[in-house]
């Protein structure tokens, strides 16, 4: 498993700076005959066709073993300073279209979670949905055609099962995604100033998780500085607080593999809820 991670980002020959994205990145002899790609977790994914160049970035830089491997040995509430926030970093559709296949969210011991989610084959690769030089996404005319009536991909919804508690199941699958995001928000604050006993809160802003000097939930453009990131974690905060990035930094999400989303929000609450009050009765786990 270390080797396949220790070929993840690796490079076989030297990349002038500037050559990140260019053309040669996508089109070349090797791009075009990737099929197989190691994933951060450790996991080989074979087969990806067209999408296998696009998940050699769009994957993450970390994964449930990063977090796991950070916490490794210590108390579950306790403040470590051995331990800092891990990053998933931008953009990791890929893990998330992938779920547990590749662990890209930090998935809780002992629970099952969704593994590739799958489109019919018309919608299968990267580019039948994203204009590849753009990304922009393809027009939802090309969906309504399974869909009906939805005007935006926010909109579109499978599942019949009340996921958030509203008592809405013909709402879009992302507003439970967000309910449930919202709601983690709100319980890392409260285990961070009930349990550890130094309040955070979160910014969109490296490194995220500032010390919330003022307790008013809110960073202000004074406490959103690297100077205050906050720096009081426990491995259960740490754990909820990967997740909580992982949704926010996938804003496709929902279209992406809403279940596992669910299923790592839910699965944070609920382990925050060992230790805080977090009201879980509403809610159904997909």
């Amino acid at each position: 498993m270390s080797g396949t991670r220790d070929l993840v980002g690796a490079l076989d020959h030297p990349v002038p700076i500037g050559e990140v994205v260019e053309c040669s990145a996508c089109h070349s002899d090797a791009a075009e005959a990737l099929q197989t790609v190691p994933f951060v977790s450790g996991a080989m994914i074979d087969g990806l066709g067209a999408s296998a160049v696009c998940s050699v970035c769009h994957q993450g830089r970390a994964a449930t073993t990063t977090v796991a491997a950070a916490v490794e040995g210590m108390a579950e509430d306790d403040v470590s300073p051995d331990l800092r926030f891990i990053n998933v970093h931008y953009a990791p559709a890929a893990a998330t279209l992938l779920g547990s296949a590749v662990q890209g969210g930090y998935e809780y011991e002992g629970r099952d979670y969704r593994g590739p989610f799958t489109h019919v084959p018309d919608f299968a690769q990267c580019t039948d949905c994203h204009r590849p030089h753009s990304l922009e996404v393809v027009s939802i005319d090309n969906c309504t055609v399974c869909h009906q009536g939805a005007e935006t991909f926010s909109e579109i919804r499978l599942s019949p099962l009340d996921f958030d508690g509203d008592g809405n199941v013909t709402e879009g699958i992302a507003d439970p995604i967000a309910t449930l995001h919202a709601r983690l928000g709100e319980a890392i604050g409260v285990y961070a100033a009930e349990v550890v006993g130094t309040p955070v809160v979160y910014a969109d802003s490296f490194p995220y998780f500032f010390t919330d000097t003022d307790s008013d939930g809110t960073a202000s453009e004074a406490e959103a500085a690297f100077p205050n990131r906050y720096q009081s974690w426990t491995p259960r905060l740490l754990r909820a607080a990967y997740n909580y990035q992982f949704v926010a930094k996938d804003t496709g999400a929902h279209v992406h593999n809403p279940h596992y989303a669910l299923q790592l929000l839910h699965d944070s609450l609920s382990d925050l809820s060992e230790q805080v009050e977090v009201d879980m009765s509403d809610l159904v786990r997909p």
